[in-house]
């Protein structure tokens, strides 16, 4: 059962946005740019940036395709948690991060949408997190399948997005919004 969690502290949570990451994925320049306009009004209004970063045995800690893509890099103070299961909270210091920050309010966007991001916002609201998914600031790649049918990048990105505004879960708000609507304060 979700905990309620009193407050309203915001935080912008960027899952993923890696060299080896968007190679392949839909749209990857257009969110990044996306993405890069949350980091600055989260900035500018005194709202924390997390980076969550993805290290596993196919993207190797360290090595290029590791590496932040060049538009989106962590400044000086922002936070940096280093996960290795697609879940941000999962085996990491997030929580613990979230809580000394008196976050209540996740923001989230980046990579990739039926994996990470979706593990993340999941988790997000099970631990009573209120959740905004940046609805243009996430994105997949295609997903073929074993039997040789086809996901279009573009249909998981929008089932989330219909997934996390119609979630209910108890004493949590959530909502999927395009960047440029999300307010950091509400």
């Amino acid at each position: 059962m979700a905990r309620v969690r009193a407050g309203k502290r915001a935080v912008l949570m960027v899952v993923d946005v890696q060299v080896g990451v968007i190679n392949q994925n839909f749209n990857g320049p257009g969110v990044i740019a996306t993405i890069a306009g949350l980091v600055e009004r989260a900035r500018a209004q005194g709202v924390p940036v997390i980076w969550v970063q993805h290290d596993d045995e196919e993207l190797i800690r360290g090595t290029p395709a590791w590496q932040w893509v060049p538009e989106l890099q962590p400044a000086a103070g922002d936070i940096r948690i280093y996960k290795h299961y697609n879940s941000g909270f999962e085996d990491t210091p997030l929580e613990s991060e979230l809580a000394a920050l008196g976050a209540t309010h996740i923001v989230l966007a980046g990579a990739v949408t039926n994996w990470c991001i979706r593990a993340t916002a999941y988790g997000a609201l099970t631990l009573g997190y209120d959740l905004t998914l940046a609805a243009d600031a996430h994105w997949a790649h295609d997903l073929e399948l074993e039997d040789g049918y086809r996901i279009p990048a573009e249909s998981l990105v929008r089932d989330l997005n219909l997934a996390v505004q119609y979630l209910g879960y108890p004493g949590c708000r959530n909502a999927a919004v395009p960047a440029d609507k999300i307010d950091f304060a509400g």
